[in-house]
């Protein structure tokens, strides 16, 4: 069934906390897919990167106007019928809907799920970003878990980045996102 006659394309966020491999993941299902990928930090105010290398978290007022600014990347990519992966810790239900609200409900979700012992050794092990481990505690204090909710996809981070690809494409597949079809590799 080819969905792209329907509608224009699905985006996809790739959400979970800090250390989760938003990133990693997302480059990997947009590359392996034919789709763009955003990385969600490039957008953030330069004023909400200064609060978080200091170790400051964000507060909803910071993190609105961010989360309007991924909003727009999707409204564009599907404007132009451009696939979409885009990386976003969208922690709170709120801020998914915002973003939901934004792609007209065109929106997939994948959560990468990990313990706090696993994320807190992957920050600790990555150099030069701007997001120190001590806002880990933060951040999964922030998270409402999308358990139940529609177009969200949940992936453990608990395997090799090969692994967690292939399984959220599959997962992805079972949706009407990008022609239906997502390739591991």
């Amino acid at each position: 069934m080819d969905f792209e006659k329907k509608a224009p394309p699905l985006a996809v966020v790739v959400m979970g906390v800090s250390g989760c491999g938003k990133s990693s993941v997302g480059e990997r299902v947009a590359a392996q897919n034919g789709m763009v990928f955003v990385e969600g930090d490039q957008l953030h105010p330069p004023g909400n990167v200064e609060k978080m290398a200091e170790g400051i978290p964000l507060t909803d007022d910071d993190r609105l106007p961010w989360l309007d600014r991924i909003g727009e990347e999707i409204r564009t990519a599907q404007e132009t019928s451009q696939g979409l992966v885009v990386s976003c810790s969208a922690l709170k239900r709120s801020y998914r809907d915002r973003l939901r609200q934004a792609a007209d409900g065109r929106l997939a979700f994948v959560f990468l799920e990990g313990s706090r012992d696993l994320l807190l050794s992957r920050m600790q092990a990555r150099q030069g970003h701007f997001m120190p481990a001590s806002l880990l505690d933060s951040q999964l204090q922030t998270l409402e878990p999308p358990t139940g909710e529609a177009g969200v996809v949940t992936v453990a981070i608990d395997n090799a980045l090969d692994d967690i690809v292939a399984l959220a494409c599959q997962r992805l597949s079972g949706m009407a996102v990008k022609g239906g079809d997502y390739h591991a590799g």
